[in-house]
């Protein structure tokens, strides 16, 4: 497909992975290659990727258990429509039936964070033989980058590369962020020998859907709504 085609197409896939059909290596260099020509400040290279597919240590990293955060519930609740309709007017956010309904009061999320059991990081692994995790050395940074903004971006752009190339090669990708949180980190530095010093941006698990993917309304702003032409609040490119 061309690139173009790609891009609109490529999706975070949340359903089970079929834990019986690996990443066959070839596919699994072409996603690294991608992430090697991966734009960085400086060319800096600010990224290490680690690669799981022993069963025994997937299924050690599935045990890990964390809490979701009233900031996640909070943050979460702010990109929420309420209907189709309302999701195709805002054309950014989710709806909110694809989360659980008391992720959907304002009123009870302190609550269902203080009283939510842990999830389980098998949870969201669901069968999935391969999980990547991309890491940085949060001793480096990109040089006059306040927070390191650019480093932090460069990240993203070996993300994105590394998922629009298995999205060409037919194999489905999931977004797991929790492996940036601190209980998540740690357990996960502490079973894989990672070094203090570095830190894990995500993880991404890799597979093959057992099931057909259900078709969900996706939603985005139109270029004209977030293009400014020479003056701020000069709407468009004409």
């Amino acid at each position: 497909m061309d690139l173009l085609t790609l891009i609109e197409t490529r999706r975070s896939t949340r359903v089970p992975f079929d834990s019986r059909r690996s990443i066959e290596r070839n596919d699994l260099m072409s996603i690294l290659e991608a992430a090697r020509w991966s734009p960085t400040p400086h060319n800096m290279q600010n990224f290490e990727i680690m690669a799981i597919d022993d069963k025994s240590l997937l299924k050690k990293k599935g045990n890990i258990k964390y809490r979701v955060s009233l900031r996640f519930l909070d943050e979460n609740y702010q990109q929420l429509s309420f209907s189709e309709d309302q999701l195709v007017e805002k054309r950014t956010g989710l709806l909110a039936t694809w989360f659980p309904k008391e992720w959907t009061d304002p009123g009870k999320l302190e609550e269902v964070s203080r009283k939510a059991r842990p999830f389980h990081v098998s949870e969201t692994l669901d069968g999935s033989p391969l999980l990547l995790l991309v890491m940085f050395d949060s001793r480096k940074r990109a040089p006059d980058s306040p927070g390191d903004f650019l480093g932090i971006i460069s990240l993203g752009c070996v993300m994105e590369n590394m998922w629009l190339m298995a999205h060409s090669l037919g194999i489905a990708i999931h977004i797991m962020s929790e492996f940036g949180e601190d209980p998540v980190e740690n357990e996960s530095k502490r079973i894989l020998k990672i070094p203090e010093y570095m830190k894990i941006a995500y993880g991404y698990r890799l597979g093959y859907p057992v099931s057909e993917i259900s078709k969900r309304h996706r939603v985005r702003r139109e270029a004209a709504d977030f293009t400014h032409h020479n003056m701020f609040g000069k709407r468009g490119v004409s």
